[in-house]
């Protein structure tokens, strides 16, 4: 029985704001032709399926395009659970139609933890498969608060909460193996931060908890589990070392921080519980290209670049203590005419000039959008009479926006 492990998909997901549909629908083609060609009978999806709570319609019409093409296929079923961006409700509308087709979606934990322990069955209909398919547990729903609750308390009781709900699924999975009579394997799914996982600065990983942020401990998941496919985290990676416990790392690269990182899918192949894992490279549908240095190192590498010819996103980071001066117009006169797409120029001068006014105790992940553009225009010396101005336009900008993400 052959598996493919993904998550983190974020249908929707924009890169400095710029579109990505065309690069999402390649990946999935690619994906419709993989899982045949490989002959995968189940693909599981760890969570983060979209990139926000209320994706676009291109981005639903991209997942359920996509269900319908590998309906009927070699791969007779597929899994999904939430993740912490996903919306647990918009995942379980159409979950009753979906079972239809053999695509088994669980957004959030219900009232009986037995609906998360999915049994399926194989050509012959015989039980083939225990999924024990456990969504992106949210602090309300595994964790009573108290008044007066320490930061710390909050997290262990977190951590608890965690532990215990998977102990209790996985031992009705257990308990089912062992009523069905058979050495049927048991796949764990989860969306979470594990202790000991890797991740890197801009691929763009949301933190899941507050406080200590609940890292799992590997040794939470319990015995017997003959593979843990987990997600949340964009770098494919072993957890503990195990060939069997494995984030599968996002298909794309969701930030310039992962430019030059291979992507891929888990191929897990299991002969009886023994399972065997291979990595399947994912092409890149959309290259990226991050340059940083001096204004001279910039310029050389754009310049090459243009006369490549050839269709690039570029992030552009100034890192000289010289002024950036008129470097993005210069850009921008190099890129015109090109398929060569500057996304963004950093000044890192500035960037660290304006973090090195922030208060010892501030964060600033607490700073809304709003205040990080009152820091930019006290940072560059703008006057108050063209405040105002500023003000509007970014206003209009901010609301263009969201009503695009709607």
């Amino acid at each position: 029985m052959k598996i493919c492990h993904t998550s983190d998909w974020h249908l929707g997901h924009r890169l400095c704001g710029q579109r990505r549909e065309e690069e999402f629908a390649a990946f999935l083609a690619w994906l419709v032709e993989t899982l045949q060609r490989e002959a995968v009978e189940v693909l599981l999806i760890a969570g983060d399926l979209f990139d926000t709570a209320a994706p676009n319609n291109r981005a639903q019409e991209l997942y359920y395009r996509f269900l319908a093409q590998i309906a009927g296929s070699t791969c007779r079923h597929v899994v999904v659970i939430g993740g912490n961006h996903d919306s647990p409700s918009f995942l379980d509308a159409p979950r009753k139609l979906l079972a239809a087709l053999q695509v088994h979606v669980i957004g959030a934990i219900g009232e009986d933890p037995a609906e998360e322990v999915l049994v399926l069955p194989g050509l012959n209909g015989a039980p083939e498969l225990l999924v024990c398919a456990v969504p992106y547990l949210r602090d309300r729903d595994i964790r009573f608060s108290e008044a007066a609750e320490s930061v710390e308390t909050k997290d262990r009781k977190l951590v608890e909460g965690i532990r215990d709900h998977y102990a209790v699924v996985v031992d009705l999975a257990m308990q089912r193996r062992q009523a069905l009579g058979g050495e049927i394997p048991i796949i764990v799914m989860g969306h979470l931060f594990a202790s000991g996982g890797r991740v890197h600065e801009g691929e763009g990983v949301r933190d899941l908890y507050v406080g200590s942020l609940a890292q799992i401990p590997v040794t939470l998941f319990p015995e017997g589990v003959d593979y843990l496919a987990l997600g949340h985290l964009h770098l494919a990676q072993q957890l503990g070392g195990s060939e069997t416990r494995r984030y599968s790392g996002s298909p794309l690269a969701l930030g310039f921080g992962e430019v030059g990182r291979e992507k891929s899918l888990c191929l897990v192949t299991f002969q009886g519980r023994h399972a065997t894992v291979s990595l399947l490279p994912v092409p890149v549908f959309q290259p990226l290209e991050s340059i940083r240095g001096n204004r001279e190192r910039i310029l050389a590498r754009m310049s090459t670049l243009v006369a490549e010819n050839k269709p690039i996103w570029v992030e552009v980071l100034h890192a000289d203590d010289a002024p950036i001066g008129d470097l993005r117009l210069r850009l921008n006169e190099m890129v015109a005419g090109s398929p060569v797409m500057m996304l963004r120029i950093r000044d890192e001068r500035l960037l660290m000039a304006g973090l090195s006014g922030l208060d010892p105790d501030e964060e600033i992940e607490a700073l809304d959008e709003q205040m990080v553009f009152e820091r930019c225009l006290e940072l560059r010396g703008i006057s108050e009479c063209q405040r105002d101005d500023l003000r509007r336009a970014y206003q209009e900008i901010i609301e263009s926006l969201n009503h695009e993400e709607t």
